[in-house]
């Protein structure tokens, strides 16, 4: 083989190794990208499967059979005994002085000789016992008669006008529908069960159809109750709000709460965004300081915000625990020491904390944000777009990015006493709401479930503000609904 030749034959080998170490680099390559879009995966599935109750915004009851450790609580031990505190005032069932029954027991053998004792004079007391019981229950009819009467003057008749519980020529009276829709709304007992325990009580054949009447006209006379409320919401200066799924006709709705630690407002709407808030009326006027959860929509509201620190508080949990990142934990002890801080000046008379302590919270605050901005980096070539263009980063970066840019709405609670830590004032009213749709399922109709926003909003108020809601009710059903307090 001539050199040429020898030379020829190496080039071609050269080109050959060549395209096949371009190759293998082309398939590592794709090979690297399948394992980090399989690595993401990973990660997204692991991060799903471990959220529960305490590190996410699940609901307790999403996280079945397993329980949680006991050292995941946040809340610090208070140092106080089981049970009842020094002081604490028991109440316990007392005697009365003037009962309404009494009753006799008198001897009429003697214990010792078997003599009788009939016919002697009374000896002096010794004990007294009282019970307390109910009375015979029992439907009591009232017939209501009208007369009229002939003027001596212009010699015609005027006839007796009859009360506003007697509507027609026979109907049950304000009290029992007042206990029927206390049961329905109140204790959230569905129509079937609520009708058996009337007819059980009291030997009546109710249907569910007639409790049905009895809520569409606590409905209508709630109505102006109802206006009152959401003016005085209006003009709150703090207010809560939140929403939760309501399933109408068999179909997802979105009931949304607007309350306060005095009153509460629920309606549904098909939506769960601005437009519905828009169609309710309350926050579109309302100028003061709004707490929730950071969803878009009451972002949009020309008022002062507040977020919800129980939400970052899970947030930051679920980085520590599945992430590993240091300033999650650092942000969850600020926030906690911070809340102490504020309730400790609040239990001392104070109304602000000074500069000096403020300032402290706001250097170490910002320091571990950028501790977390250094551990959440882009990656190469920066962060990818989703499918609708959005940029798509990790859970820990959007945590660090909203915390950071909304930094005074975190915080809003340490400069304003009147602000709360969370937004568990409207979470907690949502609750029984929710109790009601796994107690009776969905609502049938939109207007059972326009009656039950309205009346159990009404009732709430009612609650809150120390008032009988059975006498409210009773009330109502009378034509004179009490208007809850709304200064």
């Amino acid at each position: 083989m001539t050199n040429e030749q020898e030379l020829l034959q190496l080039r071609a080998e050269n080109a050959e190794l060549t395209a096949q170490v371009a190759k293998l680099t082309t398939e590592k390559s794709e090979l690297a990208m399948q394992v980090a879009a399989l690595l993401e995966r990973v990660q997204t599935v692991e991060a799903r499967l471990s959220q529960d109750s305490h590190n996410s915004s699940k609901p307790p009851s999403s996280d079945g059979f397993t329980r949680s450790p006991k050292n995941r609580s946040l809340r610090k031990a208070s140092g106080k005994k089981p049970g009842g505190q020094t002081g604490h005032t028991g109440k316990a069932l007392l005697q009365v002085e003037k009962p309404d029954y009494i009753v006799d027991h008198l001897p009429t053998t003697c214990q010792h000789c078997q003599s009788s004792l009939t016919g002697l004079a009374r000896g002096p007391i010794i004990e007294c016992r009282q019970v307390f019981d109910l009375p015979r229950l029992e439907v009591q009819v009232t017939e209501h008669r009208a007369y009229s009467r002939t003027c001596p003057n212009c010699t015609k008749a005027t006839l007796g006008q009859f009360p506003i519980e007697a509507t027609n020529w026979v109907q049950y009276g304000p009290a029992f529908r007042a206990l029927a829709v206390y049961l329905l709304n109140q204790h959230l007992i569905p129509y079937a069960r609520t009708a058996e325990i009337l007819n059980e009580l009291f030997s009546y054949s109710l249907s569910p159809g007639t409790l049905t009447e009895f809520v569409a006209q606590c409905h209508i006379r709630l109505a102006e109750p109802e206006a009152a409320i959401k003016t005085a919401l209006q003009q709150a200066d703090v207010l809560h709000s939140d929403e939760t799924g309501f399933y109408v006709c068999g179909k997802r709705e979105w009931l949304h709460v607007a309350s306060t630690a005095y009153l509460t407002h629920y309606q549904y709407h098909h939506s769960r965004g601005k437009h519905a808030t828009d169609a309710i009326g309350i926050l579109p006027a309302f100028k003061g300081v709004l707490v929730h959860d950071g969803f878009k929509s009451y972002t949009q509201n020309t008022c002062q915000h507040a977020l919800c620190n129980a939400h970052h508080l899970r947030e930051l949990t679920f980085v520590t625990e599945q992430l590993g990142q240091a300033w999650a934990s650092g942000l969850i002890s600020l926030l906690c020491d911070l809340k102490t801080e504020v309730a400790t000046a609040c239990a001392n008379g104070l109304e602000s904390l000074t500069t000096e302590c403020l300032l402290e919270y706001e250097g170490v605050y910002q320091k571990l944000i950028e501790l977390g901005l250094e551990e959440n980096p882009p990656p190469v070539g920066g962060w990818p777009k989703s499918k609708r263009g959005r940029v798509k980063q990790t859970k820990a970066k959007n945590l660090i990015d909203r915390l950071d840019k909304q930094r005074q709405q975190v915080l809003a609670f340490a400069y304003n006493f009147n602000v709360p830590f969370d937004n568990n004032q409207a979470e907690r009213d949502l609750r029984m709401c929710k109790v009601q749709q796994k107690i009776s399922g969905c609502f049938r109709s939109g207007e059972g479930a326009t009656y039950f926003c309205r009346i159990r909003g009404y009732l709430s108020t009612m609650k809150k503000q120390g008032q009988n809601v059975f006498a409210a009710l009773f009330n109502t059903f009378l034509g004179q609904p009490p208007f809850p307090t709304v200064a």
